[in-house]
């Protein structure tokens, strides 16, 4: 604590025994050694206090993260789903891939299915301009 040395010890000694006389220096020295030991454990019970608090902050303050986290998952899972949904249904069958495909001038009928070899044997035909 006190970046103090054997002879500044030495010097605090001879004085105190100048000032205090032989016979009550031991009694002084006893309770200046109990109050020290008192300031110690005083300082050290005050510094376990603030650390416990602090710890239980930063628990506290971890939770309310987790939880904040947690909250956001939800709506972004809440999100995805949504637009999951409404994605297929705009989706439109033709595009889907489970129904035909047909073009404008088509004869064949809805739902009807097309061989490959009817594609691909027949030319397409020029529409005259009007």
């Amino acid at each position: 604590m006190f970046d103090m040395g054997f002879l500044e010890l030495l010097v605090i000694g001879i004085v105190a025994l100048l000032v205090l006389g032989p016979e009550r220096l031991p009694g002084a020295v006893r309770t200046a050694g109990l109050m020290i030991g008192r300031i110690k454990r005083s300082f050290a019970e005050v510094r376990s206090q603030v650390e416990r608090e602090i710890g239980a902050d930063e628990i506290r303050q971890q939770l309310h993260n987790e939880r904040i986290l947690a909250d956001l998952a939800k709506s972004r899972n809440k999100a995805e789903n949504t637009s999951e949904d409404t994605a297929a249904a705009d989706t439109p069958a033709s595009l889907d891939g489970n129904a035909p495909v047909t073009e404008p001038g088509d004869t064949a009928e809805p739902g009807a299915r097309v061989s490959p070899d009817d594609c691909a044997t027949t030319p397409a035909k020029a529409q005259p301009h009007e």
